[in-house]
């Protein structure tokens, strides 16, 4: 009687552009674990400070920011502490400008391990926007930090219900970063160019964003210009941020489920795009 052999996995080339195999994903859930550990490691190994830089980059520009668009310029921030208006829409907006900027360099990065290795390519934008909600966590603690000492010593800000929405945002910042990353990132593979277009872009986008100023302020004084930043659909999130935990915010459903539609349509395209690059990406970049 013949022996016959059984595989678990069998490699081939995909005949369906929406075969997108999560089942293997879920099946290498150790190696993502693994590059979360090795991009946290290797990242602050040979530093002094180490992970206490997550609390000086956004404790520095809030300063910035306040010195700069709270007292120079005189921005409205809805009544709020300048420092702690400030704080809320940096934190918000760097999980989301990290998740962008890293994914969407995932293919030029780790050129040289996918031309060697097999494994699902998704893991590799999946372990950033985990590894980068580790920093996120970090950084909320210094908000938090901030949030009991203006409530207890300065000035009283109320708690809304909003609050509840809170890991739903997060989800929608960390999904919105990871589909346009990795639009992005399949692009780069023959435009090489976007690369470097992204590190100023994702800047020159925050200002497009209610992250220095709320919504509030661009439609009083800039109402024909205010639908750019409206339709932007970060807008929503860090304004249902602030909303939840400081009271003040331009929130409200209609933006909310404009933001989830666009973060999802984006995530779909974007893990569509992503798929069908990986199979010869190796051959262009």
């Amino acid at each position: 009687m013949e022996h016959q052999e059984e595989y678990n996995w069998t490699i081939e080339a995909k005949t369906s552009l929406f075969d997108l195999k999560f089942s293997e994903v879920w099946a290498y859930r150790d190696l993502l674990w693994l590059l979360v550990r090795r991009d946290f490691v290797s990242f602050y190994k040979q530093t002094i400070l180490g992970p206490l830089w997550f609390f000086i980059q956004p404790l520095f520009t809030t300063i910035i920011f306040t010195f700069i668009f709270g007292n120079l310029a005189g921005i409205s921030t809805d009544g709020l502490p300048k420092p702690l208006f400030y704080m809320a829409g940096i934190t918000a907006w760097n999980y989301f400008a990290d998740c962008l900027t890293k994914t969407s360099t995932v293919f030029r990065d780790n050129a040289a391990i996918f031309g060697k290795v097999y494994f699902p390519r998704l893991i590799m934008p999946l372990s950033i926007v985990v590894s980068n909600l580790v920093r996120f966590g970090v950084q909320m603690i210094l908000f938090l930090i901030m949030m009991g000492y203006y409530y207890f010593t300065v000035a009283h800000f109320n708690i809304s219900w909003a609050i509840a929405l809170f890991p739903v945002v997060v989800i929608l910042m960390a999904l919105l970063g990871l589909g346009t990353g990795m639009i992005i990132s399949a692009m780069t593979t023959k435009y090489r160019d976007l690369a470097y277009l992204v590190g100023f872009g994702v800047q020159l986008l925050m200002y497009a964003t209610t992250v220095i100023y709320p919504l509030s302020e661009a439609l009083k004084k800039y109402p024909a210009y205010a639908w750019i930043i409206e339709y932007n659909p970060m807008t929503p999130i860090i304004e249902t941020f602030r909303y939840g935990f400081l009271g003040e915010g331009s929130f409200n459903w209609g933006s909310f489920g404009y933001a989830t539609l666009v973060t999802l349509l984006l995530l779909i395209f974007g893990t569509v795009i992503f798929n069908k690059v990986e199979r010869n990406f190796v051959d262009t970049v």
